[in-house]
């Protein structure tokens, strides 16, 4: 069973922004589709089981952003 999470990504600006932060979350286990929204930061995640806060948080900060407290 799928889940869908959403998050909020800050400092995004450009197509290269939006293609970096998807591909870091791309790369988490279990990850199989990421959808951003760059105007305004929405970024959904679909996973094979709910995703750890922090390793989301990891991967956009690897990606060169951050995560939008929830």
């Amino acid at each position: 069973m799928a889940v869908t999470s959403t998050y909020t990504v800050t400092g995004m600006t450009c197509g290269h922004c939006v293609q970096a932060v998807t591909g870091e979350l791309s790369a988490l286990p279990g990850v199989d589709a990421v959808q951003v929204d760059l105007a305004s930061g929405a970024v959904t995640v679909t996973s094979d089981a709910p995703l750890e806060d922090e390793a989301v948080r990891a991967a956009v900060d690897e990606a060169g952003y951050e995560l939008a407290n929830a």
